[in-house]
C-alpha cells in the first residue's frame, strides 16, 4: 500500500504546557493531540488538556505512575476506548495526517489499518507463524499467496524474528517463546504497514535478554514507522526514544527531548518523578 494510498483511506470529507519538544514546523507532525479531555465516566476526567505533537520517525515514550492517563491516551490514538460505552473525548482533538480521527466520517476500523498496536502481554493467534502474520491482509482481502508470502517473510524480517522461525512457518504461534511471541505481534502488527505503532508496555513481561531484543527492534523499526511506546521503565525510555511526556494525574506535565527530560527537565515534577523521589 503507497503512503498516498494511505493517506486518502483515511481522510474524510493548546494546554498550558508549553516544550521545546512542540517546535513552529508543523511539516512532519503525524500525531496532534489539541487540548484533550477524556473520560470513562461522564463528569470524571481522566485526561486534562493534553496537547503534543509526535513527529514522523520518532519514538516517543509516555512516562508517569500507574493511573496517569499514558494507556489511556494510546488508546484514544486509535479508538480502542470507542469498545467503551461510556467513554468519549469531552473537548478538543486528535489528528493523524491532519484529519480528526473522531470525525464520524472516519470509520475505526479503517484508522487501524494505519494505526497498530502491540499490547502489553503477548497475544499470539491459535494459529501457525504464517497465518499469524498474515492475519490482518487477509482481513483486507488479499488472497494471492505470492503477495502473502512475501510480507510475511518482510514483516517477520523487521521483527527480527525470521531467521528463527523461517523453517516452521507451519507450526503454532503458540510454541514459541514469550520474546518471540511479542515479535510476532510486532510482525503481525506491521504486516499491514501502519504509518504509526502503538506500543503499551511491550517489555513489562520479558526476560532481559528478551527486552534486550525488542529494545533494539525499536531502534530499527523507526526507519519506517512512527512508534508511542508507553513505559514504566524510565531506563528503557532513555535508550529508545527521541522524545519523553511525562503524565501525572490525567495531565501532560511535560514533553522534551528525552536527553533534556532525564538530565535538565523543566518541571519540578518531572525531576521528582525521574529522581524517585515518587511513583
Amino acid at each position: 500500500m503507497s503512503d498516498q494510498e494511505s493517506e486518502e483511506t483515511l481522510s474524510p470529507e493548546h494546554s498550558s504546557v508549553t516544550t521545546s519538544a512542540q517546535q513552529p514546523d508543523t511539516a512532519d507532525i503525524v500525531i496532534e493531540v489539541d487540548d484533550v479531555n477524556f473520560s470513562y465516566v461522564k463528569g470524571t476526567e481522566v485526561l486534562r488538556d493534553i496537547t503534543m505533537d509526535i513527529r514522523k520517525g520518532e519514538v516517543t515514550a509516555l512516562i508517569g505512575p500507574s493511573g496517569c492517563g499514558k494507556s489511556t491516551l494510546l488508546r484514544c490514538i486509535n479508538r480502542m476506548n470507542d469498545l467503551i460505552p461510556t467513554a468519549a473525548i469531552t473537548k478538543g482533538e486528535i489528528r493523524i495526517l491532519d484529519t480528526d480521527i473522531y470525525d464520524p466520517k472516519v470509520d475505526p476500523i479503517e484508522l487501524r489499518k494505519h494505526v497498530g498496536m502491540v499490547f502489553q502481554k503477548y497475544n499470539p493467534f491459535p494459529q501457525s507463524i504464517y497465518e499469524n502474520v498474515a492475519f490482518g491482509l487477509r482481513i483486507q482481502g488479499i488472497k494471492k499467496k505470492p503477495i502473502l508470502d512475501e510480507a510475511v517473510e518482510r514483516s517477520l524480517k523487521l521483527a527480527g524474528l525470521w531467521e528463527e522461525v523461517k523453517d516452521r512457518l507451519d507450526s503454532s504461534g503458540l510454541g514459541l517463546s514469550g520474546g518471540q511471541q511479542q515479535r510476532l505481534c510486532i510482525a503481525r502488527t506491521v504486516a499491514v504497514e501502519p504509518k504509526i505503532v502503538l506500543m503499551d508496555e511491550p517489555c513489562s513481561a520479558l526476560d532481559p535478554i528478551s527486552t534486550t531484543i525488542i529494545e533494539e527492534l525499536i531502534t530499527q523499526l523507526k526507519e519506517e514507522f512512527t512508534i508511542v511506546i508507553v513505559t514504566h521503565n524510565m531506563q528503557q525510555a532513555t535508550r529508545v526514544s527521541d522524545k519523553t511526556a511525562y503524565f501525572y494525574l490525567g495531565e501532560l506535565i511535560e514533553m522534551d527531548e528525552t536527553i533534556k527530560i532525564f538530565n535538565s527537565p523543566s518541571r519540578k515534577e518531572t525531576e521528582d518523578y525521574i529522581s524517585g523521589r515518587f511513583g
